[in-house]
């Protein structure tokens, strides 16, 4: 076997596909691992994301509200995001209540789900020892252990695009089978309906490998692809044209400026996250006279755009491992390409098109999160987890069994690595800042044992050496049961999220908040005011706020909202989960939603659906300034203040409305 196909194929033999009892096991023990890390101590008060937690709970009351996504009980304005992430958490709260284990044990469900998918497509790729090694890989990737561990859309998210993969792997393999390829299409259409056009990120690199990857004629592959658009298209916007013609009353929909999913997909959540505009600032920074107070210095919680964002302070210890070998490994399969295409030398499709999915996967989703000018945070970079499995693990076994030169490329990469695992705990040695002297010692043991040929204790050294560090910081990351729900980050505490303060070090007054999509992680140690509340990351309320809930349903004359929350929807979440009134969040997740809008609020009022708004007190959202849609000025010109001694107030100001 010559070099160049040494480097081009990570299988082994036909044979090698066939699992034997061992195989078996090892991917049970490495499903278990994946599901220990996922699930520990998830019921320890832990509530998630609280404000996907509350609209999970709205969603299983009602079928309008689930089906739309509200955020709050009345189905007056949806999450800024698709459903389809929250379908399974909301089917969990209707069949066992309201928990927080409830909430998010369809997540550990759907990170193990995909760590068991990602072995059978790499198997079909590769063989049952890469796929093996990819598995486990996407078990202990940090930033995948923190998220499967909340109630983001990003968990489902990967849990499609691996759904993709693999279908598309069986489409190759089959050499251009439509049925498969079209399931391709389906699951990212799927998952659209989780994350909108983050999930179409990877589709040039599909497009581009099913066309070199068969070897069907030309007008057959462009067919297959265009009919697999079309599955693409109707799997994607089926849910936007059902809002759009939907004939009864439906909520609005968050994080738009019309109330239509349409301006969602394109603005904040489409075009705004690559190229940044209004409401959707983020390597931007904040605004001039407040700085980011965590990592990354004063840019946004995912550090400056630019081609080192993937492993800067904020992102690195996420994901940032093994990137330097993967980029090591599609350098030696592209020169091997190249070398094997001059020589005019057969090749195999179907591995070839796994490479440019795999790749392609990576490299252009790493981009555009790279140079992303809008909002960005670390914990999206789970959507790189599996390519890098998939890459490192066929990577190692393709080096590994070299038997030229290119042998020498294992024990280099393993070098750079560890050395790389040095950089990135060094920025902050109090958090297992032992590893990094482990990682460098087992490197060196597995970089003289390769070089010295006894291959097999080598290939064992090598890869304790590159995934010490990322299994350590993933155990620790379960461990610690955090309630950063809505940040969540796997490494030291302080690099999980962080708080506004002025740059003269001081916090913020009180009100004074980030704009529209900055907000730091409620519920965290900010230097800022707490958005949502104490205990709102719990679905707790406080004894305050249970007074006035209780007075609000006392007096509200049987009004169908026992009560609307004047700023964001983390103000609003705690009332939602902790009651089963009728509370509803005035402005959708950050405060200036269109919805209600004042009209709204007057028919409300002069029909006696609504009597009392709670606002005032340290919450995010506007206060009567950008994006409040007038709400603030109609509030005090229909609202009247209740004397706090009749609900025993401090901090908080219930107003009483009147036509």
């Amino acid at each position: 076997m010559t070099a160049t196909a040494e480097v081009a194929s990570p299988a082994d033999t036909p044979e090698s596909h066939r699992p034997s009892r061992w195989h078996v096991w090892a991917l049970v023990a490495i499903c278990v691992v994946a599901g220990v890390l996922y699930v520990w101590a998830i019921g320890s008060g832990q509530i998630g994301n609280a404000y996907y937690s509350a609209a999970a709970k709205s969603m299983s009351t009602s079928f309008t509200n689930f089906l739309f996504g509200s955020f709050d009980p009345a189905g007056v304005v949806t999450v800024d995001k698709p459903p389809m992430a929250l379908w399974p958490q909301a089917v969990a709260v209707w069949l066992f209540g309201f928990h927080g284990w409830a909430v998010l044990l369809p997540q550990v469900i759907e990170g193990v789900a995909a760590v068991f998918l990602l072995h059978r497509t790499v198997r079909l790729w590769a063989d049952e020892k890469v796929a093996l090694l990819a598995a486990l890989i996407l078990a202990l990737t940090p930033i995948t252990v923190a998220i499967n561990r909340d109630n983001n859309p990003d968990t489902l998210l990967v849990l499609l695009l691996v759904a993709a993969a693999y279908a598309f792997t069986r489409s190759v393999r089959a050499d251009g089978s439509r049925k498969w390829l079209l399931w391709c299409a389906f699951f990212l259409g799927c998952g659209f309906l989780t994350k909108m056009l983050q999930a179409w990120i990877v589709v040039p690199a599909f497009a581009l490998a099913y066309l070199v990857g068969v070897s069907t004629p030309v007008k057959r592959r462009i067919l297959d692809l265009l009919a697999a658009a079309a599955v693409l298209v109707a799997s994607s916007f089926w849910w936007v044209a059902l809002h759009a013609w939907w004939p009864g009353s439906k909520p609005y929909i968050g994080g738009s400026t019309d109330g239509g999913a349409w301006d969602l997909i394109i603005g904040y959540n489409g075009l705004g996250r690559v190229f940044g505009g209004d409401g959707n600032r983020g390597g931007s920074g904040p605004p001039p006279e407040m700085e980011f107070a965590g990592p990354g210095g004063g840019a946004m919680f995912g550090g400056q755009p630019g081609i080192t964002r993937m492993f800067d302070a904020s992102v690195g210890g996420q994901i940032s491992w093994l990137l330097p070998l993967c980029l090591v490994v599609l350098a030696a399969v592209s020169v091997a390409g190249v070398l094997r295409w001059r020589a005019k030398a057969p090749g195999n499709p179907a591995e070839r098109a796994g490479w440019f999915m795999w790749g392609g996967w990576l490299l252009v989703t790493a981009a555009v999160f790279s140079f992303a000018q809008g909002i960005f945070h670390p914990y999206y970079t789970t959507m790189l987890a599996p390519a890098v499995a998939a890459i490192s693990a066929a990577g190692i076994v393709m080096f590994w069994r070299a038997k030229s030169f290119v042998r020498f490329l294992l024990p280099l990469t393993v070098a750079i690595t560890a050395v790389w695992a040095f950089v990135v705990v060094s920025r902050d040695t109090s958090f297992h800042g032992w590893t990094r002297w482990a990682t460098i010692g087992v490197a060196v043991v597995a970089v003289v044992v390769l070089l010295l040929g006894l291959r097999r204790v080598g290939l064992v050294a090598a890869l304790v050496a590159v995934l010490l560090t990322p299994a350590v910081w993933s155990t620790a990351t379960a461990a610690r049961a955090s309630n950063n729900g809505v940040m969540p980050a796997a490494g030291p505490i302080d690099r999980a999220g962080g708080g506004f303060i002025y740059r003269n070090g001081q916090p913020p007054p009180n009100g004074m908040q980030p704009p529209a999509g900055m907000q730091p992680p409620g519920g965290m140690r900010n230097r800022g005011p707490m958005i949502g509340g104490p205990g709102g990351m719990r679905g707790e309320l406080t004894d305050e706020q249970k007074r006035i809930l209780k007075y609000a349903k006392e007096n509200s004359g049987g009004a169908e909202i026992t009560l609307a929350v004047d700023g964001s929807a983390q103000a609003a979440s705690p009332f939602i989960m902790g009651s089963d009134e009728v509370v509803i969040g005035m402005g959708g997740f950050s405060g200036s939603d269109n919805a209600p809008s004042v009209d709204q609020l007057q028919s409300w009022v002069s029909e006696g659906k609504l009597k009392f708004v709670l606002g005032g007190g340290e919450r995010g959202g506007p206060r009567g300034g950008r994006g409040d849609h007038g709400r603030q000025e109609w509030i005090q010109q229909h609202c009247s203040t209740v004397d706090p001694s009749a609900y025993g107030g401090s901090t908080e100001t219930l107003l009483e409305c009147h036509a």
